[in-house]
């Protein structure tokens, strides 16, 4: 079938050819760096980190944008209320941010182009526009005369005369007023930082031109992908392409990727961001406090099991939900560690990336086969707009196929007679086939590192604490003393610590 992509332009999904054979071009609109950012800014970068690393496996030289929107009426209002520039509450912000991406594994960014570092390429557009007739200046403002575009509304669907009552888009100083900012005069009471020199007068550009000057800078005046949240379709989205296709006559971008929101599960909230419920959930959802309290894996794989169209359920459920099942994956890799007395993160960094055999080296029938048919069928769920749960589910089929055969060939205990296969073979099968579900996963950036569950014990103590404990355990069993054998596990229980007595003796694990 191929990669198809779904195209908001077009409402459908469409094969995937590039502008230029064998390569590809992505823009992904970035953070406003006026506050920390929120779990709903890893949403784009982990699912675009995960496209580009599968498009990249496929054979295609990428080249990945994210902008960093520093110029902005937000960062004034908020530098001013924390008595700061806006200058340095955009490089905090924007640290915090980096910090956040790094932790989330989005290590897959070419180019993170900031506004104020292209106000020439901005001032250079808009004069283009200008030139052509489409924007207009007056009283130092800007403007785009959307009048002059006949496709406007083509992304959004959206008709020119429904706009009117749009309130930030309406001034006395324009000709429509469905007319859009491209240049905005400084006001006298504004810091200097903002205020940049122009052919009319000094000021900032508006945030739709940001845009598309940095994306024509990096990858041309048409290129491959254009992605964003869903609630960029309108209006930004749609005048990015309003002023690209009016300045060069060309299309603009040939995909445009829409990810769908991050909805908040509470039983009870109000609708209003100034409510303090509000406002603490909020709070709990800064990357920073998440990445404090669940591991960047976690929540990487928590915004991947959902298809990146569908809108993300954010609540502690769910979050919980996505570690018992990431915590499936840790087990079977500890499992298989133990068995065999390697990593099989190890040993997948040795295969590679799965080739057009994924079950070579494999002896038995049952887990070659698995590898080339659980892989295809994560190629499958991939090459259909990019559709990670589907990929995801793939993988736990995989890992559960693992367990099973673990299991019936008695790997554990010496291996199972009826099957005639030595131990050590089975051994190996086993290491081989989970290393390639660790090389597959790797293709959407997860299970690139061993999970580090103990972090915070850096000395090693909790494990010898437990080393400590279970060994008492052993002792008051070998007593008869089960009353208080089951006490120290429940006890563990309860504090989301499983001992599992296995034929090789008693191991624990972390909920």
């Amino acid at each position: 079938m191929g990669l198809v992509i779904f195209n908001t332009l077009t409402r459908e999904k469409q094969p995937f050819v590039p502008v230029q054979p064998g390569k590809v071009g992505i823009y992904l609109c970035g953070p406003t760096v006026y506050k920390p950012s929120h779990v709903g800014h890893a949403v784009g970068p982990i699912i675009f980190d995960a496209v580009k690393r599968y498009l990249v496996h496929c054979g295609f030289e990428v080249r990945w944008v994210v902008n960093i929107t520093d110029v902005d009426d937000k960062l004034i209002v908020e530098a001013e209320k924390q008595n700061t520039t806006t200058i340095e509450l955009a490089e905090r912000i924007t640290k915090d941010y980096l910090d956040a991406m790094k932790i989330l594994r989005v290590d897959t960014i070419d180019i993170m182009p900031k506004a104020s570092e292209h106000i020439g390429d901005i001032i250079d557009f808009i004069k283009r526009l200008e030139v052509r007739d489409i924007a207009y200046e007056s009283g130092g403002d800007v403007y785009f005369d959307v009048t002059k575009d006949a496709d406007y509304g083509k992304l959004s669907n959206r008709r020119i005369e429904d706009q009117a009552g749009q309130r930030d888009l309406q001034s006395a100083e324009k000709r429509n007023p469905a007319d859009f900012a491209l240049w905005k005069a400084a006001k006298p009471e504004e810091p200097e930082d903002v205020k940049f020199d122009s052919p009319w007068g000094k000021g900032r550009p508006g945030w739709h031109i940001e845009c598309s000057a940095m994306a024509m800078r990096y990858l041309g005046e048409t290129f491959d992908i254009h992605g964003g949240g869903v609630d960029l379709v309108f209006p930004h989205h749609e005048n990015e392409i309003a002023q690209s296709e009016s300045a060069t006559d060309k299309p603009f971008a040939k995909f445009w990727m829409h990810n769908g929101l991050t909805k908040v599960n509470t039983k009870k909230i109000s609708k209003s961001d100034a409510d303090p419920e509000m406002q603490a959930v909020l709070q709990q959802m800064t990357l920073h406090n998440l990445l404090d309290e669940y591991p960047g894996e976690l929540i990487r794989f928590f915004i991947l099991s959902t298809q990146y169209r569908s809108p993300i359920e954010y609540s502690q459920a769910e979050i919980a939900s996505k570690r018992k099942g990431l915590d499936t994956f840790y087990r079977l890799f500890e499992r298989v560690a133990r068995l065999c007395g390697v990593s099989p993160y190890e040993k997948a960094t040795e295969l590679g990336e799965p080739g057009d055999d994924p079950g070579a080296g494999v002896a038995s029938d049952v887990l070659a086969k698995s590898c080339v048919e659980q892989t295809a069928l994560f190629k499958k769920a991939m090459d259909d707009d990019f559709n990670t749960a589907g990929a995801i589910a793939a993988l736990f089929d995989f890992a559960g196929i693992i367990n099973r055969v673990i299991e019936q060939e008695k790997i554990e205990s010496g291996g199972n007679v009826a099957v005639r296969r030595a131990p050590d073979a089975a051994k190996a099968d086993v290491l081989t086939a989970t290393a390639r579900l660790i090389s597959v996963a790797r293709l959407i950036g997860v299970f690139l590192d061993p999970p580090d569950l103990q972090a915070a014990d850096r000395d090693g103590l909790i494990d010898k604490a437990m080393n400590v404990l279970i060994q008492v355990r052993q002792h008051v069993r070998k007593n008869k003393d089960f009353t208080t054998a089951d006490l120290i596990r429940d006890l563990l229980k309860e504090q989301g610590i499983t001992l599992e007595d296995r034929a090789d003796g008693t191991g624990w694990r972390k909920d």
